[in-house]
């Protein structure tokens, strides 16, 4: 066990020393707003009662990786599988690269490989939550519009 940063955290999955899922990457985005943990303590205690949404990733296999779309994203399905039961997997033949470029309204991690995430957010966050810093483990310019 290793106590890091989140931060540190991200800098050691980049250089593929630890991993963890996508999830926890965006997580670990969101924990890069706070410089301290009374800073998050205090941010926390001021949004507890302004509610929460149920989230359901719905992932998109692309020619050339896989983006895992998240509530807000423009290509996030009218009706998503909540319960797993429809085993929801969207498709496309086009390349991830090409996706992001002809997107305008992002809330998605971008999966070229197990190490190699990058999370794009343009939307307004819900609930007074705070989006997560878009961080990538690559150089693509995917962001270049927002």
């Amino acid at each position: 066990f290793q106590w890091s940063s989140p931060p540190e955290a991200i800098e050691r999955f980049k250089s593929q020393e630890i991993w963890f899922p996508p999830p926890q990457f965006y997580e670990f985005c969101r924990l890069c707003n706070f410089p301290s943990l009374g800073e998050l303590q205090k941010f926390s205690s001021e949004r507890a009662l302004e509610g929460c949404e149920r989230w359901m990733p719905v992932m998109l296999s692309a020619a050339d990786g896989f983006i895992q779309l998240l509530p807000g994203d423009e290509l996030y399905p009218e009706d998503p599988d909540y319960t797993g039961e429809k085993k929801m997997m969207m498709s496309t033949d086009k390349k991830v690269e090409d996706l992001m470029k002809e997107g305008g309204i992002f809330h998605r991690i971008v999966i070229k490989n197990v190490n190699n995430l990058a999370v794009y957010v343009n939307i307004e966050a819900k609930y007074k939550h705070i989006n997560p810093l878009m961080m990538k483990c690559d150089n693509s310019d995917y962001n270049s519009r927002l």
